[in-house]
C-alpha cells in the first residue's frame, strides 16, 4: 500500500471512514494493533516494522466500525460562550459578556470567580483563552518556584503551550542559557492537585532527565502518590482538549 504515490512511513495519517488514523512503528510491538489516543482524538495503528505498515493500515480499514464507535465515546466539544461555568484549577469560574477588554475577577465571599470579555463567537473565545493562558502562566510560575526551592534547583524559564501530545516538557539548561519548562495551559481546567502534580513532575526533571527510581522519588517527595493524578489525566484529558473545540 502507498500514500500519495510513495510507500507508507512512520507518522503517516490515513482517513478511515472520516476518522484520522496515525501509523506508528514500534520495534517492541509483537503484532499489528489499534488503540485510541483520547488526547489527540485519533486512532493509532501500530506495526512492529515499516515493512508491516501496510498491514496496519489494512487492519485499521477493516476495523472502521470499531474506530467510529470509539471516537463516538469521546467527549463532545464545548464551545466558549458567555453564560457557561468552567472549572479553573478546581474552582468554578463563570464566563460573562462585557463591554471592556477581557478581565479575570477572583472569587469573593458571595460570587464565584469570573472571566468577562467583549466580542462574540471566535473573538470572545480567543479573549477568554488569552486570559486562561495568562492566569495559568502565573500559577505555573508560582508553583514552579515553590518546587524548585524544595528541590534546590535553579528556577527555569516558564511558558505555556497547547500541545496535544504532552502536558508538560522540560529542557535542561545549557551554558549561558537557563533550563525551561513548558506547561499546557489546559491544565488550568483540571483540579489544582492534578495540575500541581504536572508541575512537580517537570521540576523533578530538572534534577533527573529520565523516569528512573530517583526521578519518581523526587516526585513522591513533592506530591506523594502520583498515580491518582496520572489516572485522572488519562481519563479526563480528552475533555480538557475538547474545551473550545
Amino acid at each position: 500500500m502507498s500514500l500519495f504515490g510513495r510507500p507508507l512511513a512512520d507518522g503517516d495519517r490515513l482517513d478511515v471512514a472520516g476518522a484520522v488514523v496515525r501509523l506508528k512503528v514500534h520495534s517492541r510491538a509483537r503484532r499489528v494493533s489499534l488503540r485510541l489516543d483520547r488526547t489527540r482524538r485519533e486512532v493509532v495503528a501500530t506495526a512492529p516494522s515499516v515493512r508491516r505498515l501496510p498491514e496496519a493500515a489494512a487492519f485499521a480499514t477493516e476495523r472502521a466500525a470499531w474506530i467510529a464507535a470509539r471516537l463516538a465515546e469521546l467527549p463532545q466539544g464545548q464551545s466558549i460562550a458567555p453564560g457557561i461555568t468552567i472549572t479553573l484549577f478546581g474552582q468554578p469560574c463563570r464566563l460573562e459578556a462585557a463591554a471592556h477588554p477581557v478581565r479575570h475577577f477572583p472569587a469573593s465571599e458571595t460570587e464565584p470567580a469570573r472571566i468577562a470579555a467583549r466580542g462574540e463567537g471566535e473573538t470572545y473565545s480567543r479573549a477568554v483563552v488569552r486570559m486562561l493562558r495568562k492566569h495559568a502562566l502565573t500559577v505555573f510560575a508560582e508553583r514552579t518556584a515553590h518546587y524548585c526551592e524544595r528541590l534546590g534547583a535553579k528556577m527555569p524559564a516558564v511558558t505555556v503551550m497547547d500541545a496535544r501530545g504532552r502536558w508538560g516538557s522540560c529542557r535542561p539548561g545549557l551554558p549561558g542559557k537557563p533550563a525551561s519548562i513548558r506547561y499546557s495551559w489546559r491544565l488550568a481546567l483540571a483540579p489544582f492537585e492534578v495540575a500541581d502534580y504536572v508541575v512537580a513532575h517537570e521540576c523533578a526533571h530538572l534534577l533527573e532527565l529520565n523516569h528512573g527510581p530517583r526521578f519518581w522519588g523526587h516526585v513522591k517527595a513533592l506530591v506523594g502518590d502520583e498515580r491518582p493524578h496520572r489516572a485522572w489525566l488519562r481519563a479526563q484529558g480528552a475533555a480538557l482538549h475538547a474545551f473550545g473545540a
